[in-house]
This record gives structure tokens, sequence and C-alpha cells, in this order.
């Protein structure tokens, strides 16, 4: 089921920006085919796990996929993808596009066996500027635009990186939207097309899109960012007990608030009655606010500002995140079987459609666990397979790694 039931996807990326994208495409519907090598995605091998090769990163970035396990640079590994890419919708490529060029797998070359596919690259710069060879990373671009400066800013002056991986989640999700087009321009016109996102661009617009500021204009009116963001006073509140998340943003919450705190003294006060003067005096605003929220506990903030229709959150942790009641009422964190991992937590699809409902279709997969079933379809006798296995393009059934 899904919207994209009938889409087929190559999915010849590694680690997390490409896999991520892959895998949102794959709960979206498509069949999606991850290409690995022999020794498999790296991602396997990061954190606790039951079996090796099946650790908790490549479990909740890979599902909604089959595995084959091929060696490019053998002849015969090549050729294979080249025969699985002839019926393909989406090739997704997480390397820089020189490699796919010295593997003979650059667009010149598969827009000839298939000049309906969208050949989708997710890599570092893009191919018009200084940097397009260079390697790129997640550290290494949230550094580039700007987010550990901003870091250093708003806490004790040390840079720190995002302690997510932010930008390949962001450029994961760039490409999805990316790949989505690009399917349609093809339906309307029959064409295929190259698609290039690259992770310095989408993250300087992502970046700069709430901090360019002053510097929008020609000559600049200040140094850029946002005044609000950048308050060193913009965290989570400290409670009597505890923490929580409050924003009381435009007037009609600043007014429920005075009245809900009893603060008539602020409401009089035109640096927080008005929204100019919030904006203008954001850090005496978020002081004035946290010693608010040291006079209650977290229960009676909670309960106080839900009547007041004042936004408030918890401040969850990774272990109470799961206990969250709207996300444990919705079944956002399933608990399913895994054929080989036994019971494991997942995470349902967040985006919900009328029409085309969606569900992961399978749990991630062993390493080339579908390779046989892969080479059938793509029209590969049993003779054929038995080929690849003695070139070592691919393992033999038996062979078999647990992951």
């Amino acid at each position: 089921m899904g919207p994209l039931k009938g889409v087929k996807v190559i999915d010849m990326t590694t680690v997390l920006m490409g896999p991520y994208a892959a895998q949102m495409l794959g709960d979206y519907g498509a069949d999606v085919i991850k290409v690995e090598s022999l020794e498999g995605d790296v991602t396997r091998l990061i954190g606790p796990s039951r079996h090796s090769g099946m650790g908790p990163v490549f479990l909740n970035t890979n599902r909604s996929k089959r595995s084959i396990a091929l060696d490019l640079k053998k002849p015969g590994g090549r050729q294979a993808v080249l025969r699985l890419l002839k019926t393909a919708d989406v090739l997704i490529y997480n390397v820089r596009p020189q490699a796919m060029a010295r593997l003979q797998l650059g667009y010149d070359v598969v827009s000839q066996v298939n000049p309906r596919l969208i050949y989708a690259g997710v890599f570092g710069f893009g191919q018009d500027g200084p940097y397009a060879t260079k390697p790129a990373y997640d550290d290494l671009i949230q550094g580039a635009t700007a987010l550990p400066a901003l870091m250093a800013q708003t806490g004790d002056g040390v840079p720190r990186y995002v302690p997510n991986a932010l930008v390949d989640r962001i450029v994961g999700l760039t490409a999805v939207g990316a790949i989505c087009a690009s399917l349609v321009h093809r339906d309307r016109t029959g064409q295929g097309q190259r698609l290039d996102v690259p992770m310095f661009e989408t993250m300087a617009s992502f970046v700069m899109g709430d901090h360019m500021g002053g510097l929008t204009y020609e000559p600049p009116l200040d140094k850029g960012g946002y005044a609000r963001h950048l308050s060193r006073d913009r965290r989570p509140y400290k409670t009597a007990d505890g923490h929580i998340c409050v924003i009381v943003y435009n007037d009609k919450q600043w007014a429920s608030f005075f009245e809900a705190t009893g603060r008539d003294d602020l409401r009089a006060d035109p640096v927080f009655s008005t929204f100019a003067g919030r904006s203008t005096n954001i850090d005496t605003v978020y002081a004035e606010l946290a010693r608010i929220f040291e006079t209650r506990t977290t229960a009676e903030w909670t309960e106080l500002l839900t009547r007041a229709d004042i936004p408030v959150m918890p401040m969850h942790d990774l272990e109470s995140i799961l206990q969250d009641p709207h996300l444990v009422a919705t079944g956002f964190f399933p608990v399913v079987d895994h054929p080989s991992e036994g019971k494991i937590r997942s995470m349902k699809p967040s985006a919900r459609w009328s029409e085309t409902p969606c569900e992961p279709s399978r749990l991630a997969p062993r390493l080339n666990e579908h390779g046989s079933e892969v080479l059938r379809e793509a029209g590969f006798s049993e003779e054929e397979i038995a080929a690849l296995v003695r070139e070592g393009a691919t393992p033999a059934v038996h062979d078999r790694v647990m992951g």
C-alpha cells in the first residue's frame, strides 16, 4: 500500500542520509532494493545488538527494504546493478559523483540503460563549485553552516555540534521531496533526469533561513541572527521540581499568561505587553519567565498553562519519550517481532494519507537476505546467479552472515 506503490527504488546508499531517504520512500509504498557491499552497510555495526550486523541504527534506518550484496568492482556485480536499473524508477546514491563515474555507473552510462530513471545523488557539495570533489560528513557540514558557532553564542562559548545527525536527516528529507517531484515530472513527460541534492547548500539554506536577518539586504542592516533563537535564556524552564517547555508567543497567549499568573504589572509594562517590546527585549523577557516558572511544580504549571491554552510540553529524555501519553495512544513506538532479532521497538511513519494509507512493508533485512530473489526478478537464471557467486560478485546463500 502507500502512495508510492509500484515505484521501484535502487538504494545504493550507506550510513544515514541516503538510507533514511530510501526508508521513507519504502514506508510510502515503494519497492526499495538496498544494494550493499559484501561487508554490508557500516551502520550495521553501530550500537548494541543481539546479532552482529544488526545494530539499532541500521534497524531504524533500513526498514521497508530488501537487501542484496554485490561487489560493484567486479564486472558481474556492475552488470547485475545495471540489469536491476533497467526496470527501476529511482536510483539513489550518496558517494561522490566521481566515485560513481569510476564504477562506470555515472549518469551518462545509466541514462542510456534507462532514460526514464530518476538518478538521485545525495552528497556533499554542488558540482559547479570548488568543493565539488570534497568529502562531507554531518559534523563537517554542521560546522560549515555555522551551527557550532551558534551553539557557542547561545551557550558557554564552546562550539559544539548538535547531538543528532541533523544534516543527514534534513538532507534526506529534502531528497525525498525532490525525488517525488522528479517522479511527477517524469510521469507527465516520460523523461527521467539527474538529480543532485548537496548537503552544504541544503543546510546553508536551512540555517540561514532563520538567521540571515539584516544580511538579507545589500548593504546589510546588521550582522544577521534571529534574536529570539540566539537568546541564552531560550531553553526549557526550570520549575520547582524539574523542567518544562513553554512558549508564550503571540499577544493572545501573553494576555492569557498575565491573567493566569496574576501578573498585571507585566501587562502594564511595554517590554512585555507588545510583540515589538518583547522582540526588542527578548533576553529580559526570557529571564523574567525563568524566575516565574521556578515558583511552581511541573505538574502545576502544566495544568495551569493547558487550562489557559498556552503552548506547553514536557521536557522528555530518551527513555521518558517512549512513555509519552500521546505517542502511546497513537501507537508511534510499536513493539514488533523481527524474524532474526526478536522483539524490537519500531517507529511508525509520521505522515498520514486518507486514500493511500502506508505502513512499513518489512523490517530491516539481514545482509543479502533477498539477493537471489532480487536477481531472479531481474531475469537472472540459476546458472547466472551461480556464476556471480563464483566470481565473488555476490555471496552464496549459505555464506550469508547474520546482519
